[in-house]
Formats: structure tokens, C-alpha cells, sequence
């Protein structure tokens, strides 16, 4: 088996190496929306070179950029309709980035569906007939997280039905110490509803699969662990902010997403 496996990998390497034409980014020259907050956003001032811009030049990704600083899951429709509006649906694909304040302020996670019971006509082997079933739907409370994502990806699906739409999980957080009326405590504090932040990244990671949409998830792969003195310098400044990425942090964040997105089709 494992001479099998060697003799594959060689093959593929050989196939690879032998191409006369080099393998297409499949997002190159795109153009892009991205929906987020204060880390998308070009007006928040932690990084002057962000991930969205670096991918521009890595990538040639033509940026529409939505995100809002302070924003939370709930403004997703907003910021869809503001894409409708200016570009129609003359764009590729929506990347969409945002949660980190949706903890910090507490939401609470609520639930993916409401159940009630419900007639079905079923039949199968027999002539069909009417029976109970339990049935669910996607909760639409936007008082809750995963309310609120059901009511963004609900409207996004039904808006750009043919668009690639990428999610990406929260990255890790330590302090943000701006002022006494903004003072926020690192990801290892539950927040005011008794949740860690680890809760609301895998809520996005449970959307992907709720509804057929790819994760990328930031949280885990881009290194960035804010927690740790060390990696202060990737954060604006290393005693008074580590929730927004400086430059090198948003470096980080673009490298992992251009192999990340190596593996997702951009267009259909």
C-alpha cells in the first residue's frame, strides 16, 4: 500500500512538473465583495495594508469592501443590499468575515430551527397519504447568532443564487483598551451570556454545513494567537489593542486565504 501511495504521489508530482502551462489561481482577476466589520473595514486604521488589499496584489481581486467597524451579523442584509444597489450582480464572488463583535457584545447563540408538527403526504411501497411529521425551519430571530446568520445566508442565497459565497470564522482576540466606554476583555472571559468565543466560530463552521456554503476558517489556520505576548507585534499595538491585525497580521490572514482559496471555484 504504502509503495501504492509513493508511486501515485511521484506520478502526480511528475504530471505536475511536466504541465506546459502553469496551473490558474482560480480567483485570479475576480472581482470580489467583502462583507464585514472593523477588520475588513478600509477606514479602520490598525492596518493600512489589509488582507482584502494584499489579495488585490497577490491575486488581482478587484475589492468591493462592505464591512463597517462595530458591526454584527445582523447588518449582512444590509450590506447585501448596498452590493445589489451599486454593482447588481456584476461581481464573482462574497467573502464574508464578521462575528468578533457579535460575541463581545453578548448575543446570545439561540437556535438553527424551530420544530412544529406538521401534515406530509408520503408514500412509498403503499398508495400515498397524509401523516404527521415533525418538521423544522431555519429560526429567523434576529435577537440570536444563529438567527441572525440564518436571515443573512437566507437572503444571500436567494439574491445571488449563482455566486460563489465564502464564510470566515473569527480570529482569536485578546484586550481591546480603547477607552473606559470601550474596554474589552480577551477571548479566554465568557462574555455576558456565559459563552466563549470558540462558540461563535463554530457556529460559522455549522452554517457551512446548514447551508451548503465553504468555511474557511481564519480561526484556526492563519496562526494568529493574540493571547500570547509574542504575537503582539501582528496586532496594532501590543498593550492596548489585540483584536485588530496590523499589517503583519492581515499578511498572514491573505497568505492562508490564497491557498485556501486555491481549492474553491470562484465562478460557476
Amino acid at each position: 500500500m504504502k509503495k501504492y501511495v509513493a508511486a501515485l504521489v511521484v506520478a502526480l508530482i511528475t504530471a505536475l512538473a511536466s504541465h506546459s502551462q502553469p496551473l490558474a489561481h482560480p480567483w485570479q482577476d475576480k472581482t470580489v465583495a467583502y462583507f464585514g466589520d472593523s477588520i475588513t473595514d478600509p477606514r479602520n486604521k490598525a492596518s493600512g495594508d489589509k488582507y482584502w488589499s494584499q489579495l488585490q496584489k497577490m491575486l488581482g481581486i478587484t475589492p468591493y469592501v462592505y464591512a463597517v467597524s462595530g458591526r454584527e451579523w445582523n447588518d449582512i442584509p444590509r450590506q447585501t443590499d448596498q452590493l445589489l444597489q451599486e454593482h447588481g450582480h456584476d461581481f464573482d464572488a462574497i467573502l464574508i468575515f464578521i462575528g468578533t463583535n457579535d460575541y463581545n457584545n453578548a448575543v446570545p447563540l439561540g437556535r438553527w430551527y424551530d420544530e412544529k408538527m406538521e401534515t406530509a403526504v408520503y408514500g412509498h411501497g403503499y398508495e400515498k397519504r397524509p401523516e404527521a411529521r415533525l418538521r423544522r425551519i431555519p429560526s429567523m430571530d434576529a435577537d440570536t447568532y444563529r438567527g441572525r446568520i440564518n436571515i443573512a445566508l437566507d437572503s444571500l442565497k436567494r439574491t445571488f443564487p449563482e455566486k460563489q459565497i465564502v464564510l470566515l470564522t473569527p480570529i482569536h482576540r485578546a484586550g481591546f483598551y480603547a477607552n473606559d466606554k470601550n474596554w474589552q476583555v480577551p477571548e479566554d472571559y465568557a462574555n455576558r451570556c456565559g459563552e466563549f468565543l470558540d462558540a461563535y466560530v463554530e457556529a460559522v463552521v455549522e452554517a457551512g454545513r446548514i447551508w451548503s456554503v465553504p468555511v474557511i476558517d481564519l480561526n484556526a489556520l492563519c496562526g494568529l494567537y493574540p493571547l500570547h505576548d509574542e504575537h503582539g507585534r501582528y496586532f496594532h499595538n501590543p498593550e492596548t489593542d489585540r483584536l485588530h491585525p496590523n499589517d503583519a497580521g492581515h499578511s498572514r490572514m491573505a497568505q492562508t486565504l490564497y491557498w485556501q482559496l486555491l481549492t474553491l471555484p470562484c465562478t460557476f
